[in-house]
């Protein structure tokens, strides 16, 4: 079963092998989601390079634990994972809250990471009176309440409009999300700053947003790209917060892109 403990938290994974010298991909999903929203890129990349997805904790299937208090809580995880499946280095993929976990986890362990992928992300996210009017409203009314504003910053009117049952299935995997995680995660990237630290990131990145994206824009991800030496930006077209979802194939190409320009690894354990 696609299932193992860290520091005894359940976690819901999928590993995906490949031969070759390229290191693991682990993909770290976004704010009320699950690992689902990466299907449409692994199934491009699967030979390619080694892949690890997993649902954070308190989302998915995994478990909750002790719950979420804070960025640290979700690095324990990731780091935990890196070390269970014996990887040298890793390239993360982080997006929105998946993004700052990845900062989380190279500013702890920078040895571990290869390279950063950070999509649709930021070194701050909102501010503390936006992050708590959302989480009175959850703990008030639960997700429903908010999740038809949520869908338009995820996705593009054109999405809206054309992928009508997508949208619908995105919409139950945010309503379904267990409240605790939720609301944990919430208050997380609430209290999260990478602002001085992403200066001291010392590996290549590169910074990815959709033309559309509602929740981190485009000057917003610009912004942390400017924070990170040598950092690559670029901007996906037609797409908003979950670019993995709604354009794929231009994702992929520069994931490819990106990981092809890195130097040679040793082949990846696991």
């Amino acid at each position: 079963m696609p299932f193992v403990s860290i520091g005894g938290v359940t976690l819901h994974h999928r590993h995906i092998e490949a031969t070759g010298t390229s290191r693991p991909i682990i993909f770290i999903n976004s704010l009320g989601t699950d690992f689902r929203i990466w299907d449409d890129v692994v199934a491009r990349l699967t030979g390619e390079m080694p892949m690890l997805v997993y649902d954070k904790r308190g989302h998915g299937l995994s478990d909750i634990g002790s719950g979420v208090r804070s960025i640290d809580d979700h690095a324990d995880d990731l780091s935990g994972l890196i070390d269970h499946f014996g990887f040298d280095k890793v390239v993360l993929y982080g997006l929105s809250v998946g993004g700052m976990v990845a900062q989380q986890l190279y500013a702890r362990r920078p040895e571990l990471v290869e390279a950063l992928i950070l999509s649709d992300t930021a070194h701050k996210i909102g501010t503390a009176e936006s992050w708590k009017a959302r989480i009175a409203t959850v703990e008030r009314d639960g997700i429903e309440a908010i999740a038809d504003g949520i869908m338009k910053v995820w996705f593009t009117p054109e999405f809206h409009a054309r992928r009508a049952e997508d949208l619908a299935g995105c919409r139950n995997m945010l309503t379904r999300q267990a409240l605790p995680g939720y609301i944990g995660t919430c208050i997380a990237v609430r209290d999260a700053d990478f602002t001085d630290s992403a200066r001291r990131i010392a590996v290549p990145t590169l910074c990815v947003v959709g033309d559309q994206d509602g929740s981190t824009p485009p000057d917003l991800v610009r912004s942390l790209a400017e924070l990170i030496p040598g950092a690559r930006f670029e901007v996906i077209r037609n797409a908003a917060h979950i670019p993995c979802i709604e354009q794929p194939e231009a994702l992929v190409s520069l994931i490819r892109d990106f990981v092809a320009s890195l130097p040679e690894g040793k082949p990846a354990h696991g």
